[in-house]
Formats: C-alpha cells, sequence, structure tokens
C-alpha cells in the first residue's frame, strides 16, 4: 500500500481540529475526511466517524493495525507541517511587501 496523494484543508485556528485531509491510496482509492486534532501529547490523527444509535462515534474507515496507522500518520502530520511552514513564508511575504 503507498499513499499516492495528501490533500491538506486547514480550518479556523481556534480549537483543537487543525486540518481535514483526504488521502488517495495507490492512484485506486481516496479516504476524506481524517481530521488533524491538537492533543496534550502533540498532533495525531482521527479517521472518519459517524455517530452510532448509542451515541457513540465509531470509525468508517480505519487501519486494521498499529503500524499501518502509524505510517498513515507520519504521512499526514508530514504534509501538515510543509502546508504550515508554507503559510509561514506567505504570510511574510505579505508583510515584506508592505
Amino acid at each position: 500500500m503507498e499513499i499516492t496523494d495528501v490533500r491538506v484543508r486547514k480550518v479556523a485556528k481556534d480549537g483543537k481540529m487543525k486540518a481535514v485531509v483526504s488521502i488517495t491510496i495507490d492512484n485506486e482509492f481516496v479516504v476524506h475526511d481524517i481530521k488533524i486534532i491538537e492533543g496534550d501529547k502533540g498532533y495525531f490523527i482521527a479517521m472518519p466517524s459517524r455517530k452510532a444509535g448509542d451515541g457513540e462515534y465509531r470509525d468508517i474507515a480505519h487501519p486494521i493495525n498499529s503500524d499501518t496507522r502509524d505510517r498513515i500518520q507520519k504521512i499526514i502530520l508530514e504534509k501538515y507541517e510543509i502546508a504550515l511552514a508554507e503559510e509561514e513564508a506567505e504570510a511574510e511575504e505579505e508583510v515584506l511587501e508592505i
């Protein structure tokens, strides 16, 4: 399995949810609505979920084992860090232009 594309959509800066991500696997399968959450120990991902009848949230799609989850999380968080760095660079350019 190879993650062939990661698309990061940042959300409002307030709150713990920092971005929503879509990944493409092997150029054939897309998973939307993976969330990047800021926790006490740093960033982590939350897979897409739905509220069940009992009020609990259950993942709609998720990795079967922790190695796969770790690999997906690492790739997503790397892309998120790149997106943050690009945003900061753009903000600095705007300041310099003024």
